[in-house]
This record gives C-alpha cells, sequence and structure tokens, in this order.
C-alpha cells in the first residue's frame, strides 16, 4: 500500500527544467530552481537576493546582472530563479510596538472545565486583553460571547487597569463586528456607543489575519496553560476569583520575554498614559434589528411602539433601557422615543399617523372649521356659528355632514342655503338640506311685459277733467 502511494505521488511530481542559458528566452513553463541547481543564476545569489529585498523587478535584475556583472544567461532563467527565491524566503512580519497608553488588544479563547453539582461539565470562554506597551492583562470567563458579555467584559477591564486606552483591537466576532471588511466593517452599533462613552476607538483585525493581534494570541496561550491547564472548577465565579489572584501574584511578576522587563514595574509606567474613565458605567440596555409592520408599530419584548409613516416595511433598531425605547434607522438616526408600555399594549406618537389616515375627532374641530371657511363665506359663518351654539358634542358631526353636503351639491347652492339658514337661526343640519332642495327646485320665471290677456295702461287712465265740477 505505501509503495503504490509513493509510486502515485512520483507520477504526479514533474521533474524541474534546468536552464544552461543556451535556451531561447520565449519558454513555456518556469520551473523551480533549487539550491542544487545548475543555473547561471547560482554564482549571483547574494546579488539578486539583496535586489530583491530592495524591490527591483526581475527585469531590471536581469538588466543589472549583464551590466554590471557579465551575465551570460536569459531572461527567462532570471526571472525563474528570483521567483524561487521569493517563494523560499517568504517576508518577515513587521513587528509593531505602540507608546503607553495607545492600544489594547482582545480575544477569546477556551476556559477551564467547570463541574457543577449536577456532576455536569461545563467550559466557559475566556476573555483576555492585554495592554500592548506593558503587556499586562486581564482575564475573566463567561458563559457568552454576545455583544453584552463583551461589553462588561471590556469595562471590567478599564476599571481594573484604572483608565481606558486610546485604540482597542478586536476580532471579527459576531459581539463586536457585524459585516467583517477590512477596508469598511459594519460595527455592531452598541459596540460604537460603548466607545463613544468611554472615548476609545474600535479597530477589527482583517478576516483571517490573527497575527494582526499577536501579543493578546500569544496571552491567551499563556493563560491557558500557565493558570488553567489541568483545573476543575466548582462555579464560574470561583474560576473568575483563580484568575485575579492569578494575574496579580503570577502574571504580573514575570518578566516578560519580549520586553525583558516585569510587566507590573512596565505598567506602572504605562498607567497615567491611559484615559480617565468617565463618571458613570455605560448603561444596560437591550438592542435588537426589527422590521416595522404594514400597521406602523415594531414589537419589542412583546409591546408595540409607533414609528413615522415613511419607515413602513424597513428594517430599524430598537434599543430598550429599563425605561424608555429608543428607535433608530440602520444608520443610527434616532426616529422615535417612547416610554415603556406593558406587554401586549400600544405606544402612539399621534405625530406618526399619517393625515389621511386621523379620524375627525383625532383632527380636532378647528381642522374642521378651516376647511369649512374655504367652501365660502355663508358656508363657514354658518359653521362657526352653529358650533357656538351647539359646542364641541353635537357640532363635530355637523361639521363633517357640511363638508359632506359640499362633495353633493354646488357651492352657490350651499352659500346660499347657509345664509337664508344663517339669517332665521336654523342650527340644524336638516335645515340646511331642506334649504338646499328648495333650492335645486324653485323656478325662475320672468315677468312678460305685453300678452293677449294684459290690457294696455292707457286703458285703466282716468280723465281728471270729466270730474270737474
Amino acid at each position: 500500500m505505501h509503495r503504490e502511494t509513493v509510486g502515485r505521488e512520483l507520477q504526479r511530481a514533474k521533474p524541474a527544467k534546468v536552464t544552461t542559458g543556451s535556451e531561447p528566452q520565449a519558454e513555456s513553463k518556469p520551473a523551480k530552481v533549487t539550491a542544487g541547481s545548475r543555473s547561471l543564476c547560482e554564482p549571483h545569489r547574494d546579488v539578486i537576493e539583496a535586489a530583491i529585498v530592495q524591490g527591483l523587478s526581475a527585469k531590471r535584475i536581469y538588466q543589472d546582472l549583464k551590466a554590471d556583472y557579465g551575465y551570460k544567461g536569459g531572461y527567462e532563467s532570471v526571472k525563474r530563479f528570483t521567483h524561487s527565491l521569493v517563494a523560499a524566503t517568504p517576508l518577515p512580519f513587521r513587528r509593531i510596538e505602540t507608546a503607553a497608553g495607545e492600544e489594547m488588544q482582545v480575544d477569546f479563547g477556551q476556559g477551564a472545565w467547570i463541574k457543577e453539582d449536577d456532576r455536569r461539565r461545563r467550559r466557559p470562554h475566556v476573555f483576555r486583553v492585554t495592554l500592548s506597551f506593558s503587556r499586562k492583562g486581564y482575564s475573566e470567563v463567561v458563559w457568552h460571547q454576545d455583544t453584552e458579555s463583551f461589553l462588561r467584559c471590556l469595562e471590567n477591564a478599564f476599571r481594573h487597569f484604572g483608565g481606558v486606552p486610546k485604540t482597542i483591537v478586536v476580532d471579527n466576532l459576531k459581539a463586536a463586528v457585524l459585516q467583517a471588511d477590512w477596508f469598511d466593517p459594519e460595527l455592531n452599533p452598541k459596540l460604537l456607543s460603548f466607545a463613544r462613552h468611554y472615548g476609545t476607538v474600535i479597530l477589527p483585525t482583517k478576516p483571517r489575519t490573527p497575527q494582526h493581534k499577536g501579543k493578546v494570541e500569544a496571552a491567551v496561550k499563556y493563560v491557558q496553560d500557565n493558570a488553567l491547564k489541568g483545573r476543575t472548577f466548582t462555579s464560574l465565579a470561583e474560576q473568575n476569583l483563580f484568575l485575579g489572584q492569578w494575574e496579580k501574584n503570577v502574571a504580573d511578576k514575570r518578566i516578560h520575554g519580549t520586553v525583558r522587563q516585569q510587566v507590573e514595574a512596565l505598567f506602572g509606567q504605562e498607567r497615567p498614559a491611559l484615559q480617565v474613565l468617565p463618571a458613570e458605567l455605560f448603561p444596560s440596555f437591550h438592542e435588537a434589528k426589527r422590521r416595522v409592520h404594514r400597521d406602523g408599530y415594531v414589537e419589542y419584548k412583546k409591546a408595540y411602539y409607533s414609528v413615522p409613516p415613511e419607515h413602513v416595511g424597513r428594517e430599524v433598531w430598537v434599543r430598550g433601557d429599563s425605561k424608555l425605547l429608543h428607535i433608530h434607522t440602520l444608520q443610527m438616526r434616532q426616529i422615535a422615543v417612547h416610554t415603556l408600555v406593558d406587554q401586549g399594549r400600544f405606544a402612539t406618537n399621534q405625530d406618526h399617523i399619517h393625515p389621511h389616515k386621523r379620524n375627525a375627532i383625532e383632527r380636532g374641530a378647528g381642522y374642521l372649521l378651516e376647511r369649512c371657511q374655504l367652501l365660502g363665506p355663508h358656508s363657514g359663518a354658518w359653521a362657526q356659528t352653529m358650533y357656538q351654539n351647539r359646542g364641541c358634542e353635537g357640532g363635530i358631526r355637523v361639521l363633517q355632514g357640511l363638508l359632506q353636503l359640499a362633495r353633493q351639491h354646488p357651492v352657490d347652492s350651499l352659500e346660499a342655503a347657509a345664509e337664508k339658514a344663517h339669517r332665521h337661526a336654523c342650527w340644524r343640519l336638516r335645515d340646511l338640506r331642506r334649504l338646499i332642495a328648495q333650492g335645486d327646485t324653485v323656478v325662475q320665471v320672468d315677468f312678460l311685459q305685453e300678452h293677449e290677456l294684459i290690457r294696455d295702461l292707457s286703458a285703466y287712465r282716468i280723465d281728471a277733467f270729466n270730474h270737474l265740477p
């Protein structure tokens, strides 16, 4: 079985092509050149390696070799040799050292086993932060890696250090980063609010690049191997208590292998450079993404809260604390604030109701009177006087009826009827309807000046002289 496997591997392998310099420059496939290959570039290895470090291209190296060292081979040979050196000797990682108080790195690992009373074993997550300058650390075990646990661990680390670093380098864990992107990551809005509260900046690492937070990567292994390996605890609190004592008596007392100084002494230099803690802790609240229902409400803890009508069908962020619910767009622009209500209740802001969806009582008598004034001066005067005489209870419906009459009859007829009703102090809507109906049935007849049955006025003339004595 072993011989067959080796045979198949040999069949798949391709022999390397040896370049002598006599081949034409256009060759089919570059072959990997090893240290033992008889390449004309081998005598100039040191020169080529130095040129690679300087960032020179294979074409430039080929030109320099021909001009300065009398190289007789072809360009393709130089290119293959250069590529093989680059693949064999990758560039080293650059070590980044920061000033005091500048940076803190954060990561999670696995904690020690916890055996509870029911004999069931559970393994929590160990949260670890490291100040990049002094290597001062803080460790805490938690059951979950959700956003609230993550923020409370960060807050506990700030209190433990007695200050806040300027930047925090985090991994792309879901509790902190909604969308991982090296150039434009989308951070959790709650994490952004936390950073603003403490005056710091959150910097996610490049995805799948753990060396961007190499200091805390090593620190997590140090906690696991030195403090927790082989240990079992009975509760989460017991393990956290042990980690606190271990940080103080072991981790802080050690001489760090990189900085060659005691961590506790070096932290004494860094602590004054940390930013001052705010007077209050970051407020505890719950937030989540919600979609606005068709009725213009969002659900939060089985209660319902209104939003402006233009957000119907869209996603919003809801953030609730002990008293209030704040509703934001996904760009964290606040659009509504409500006092929390009981389950099954509705919290409604009247400004969130679209004008077309408001009834007359919600709009009020002032709105209806303004609409009646637009019908005409007589209609407006009748509506105003009627409302003063009948009051709110009986007047609101009459105002609605007047507006309905305006949709059914010409404005001139309504104005004429309103003028008569106002003159005769008729404040019932039925009177207005009757006057409109009468005006619609009256036929206007012009008086005739001449007709065969009409005598001329001269026939009725009396001769005044016949009555004289």
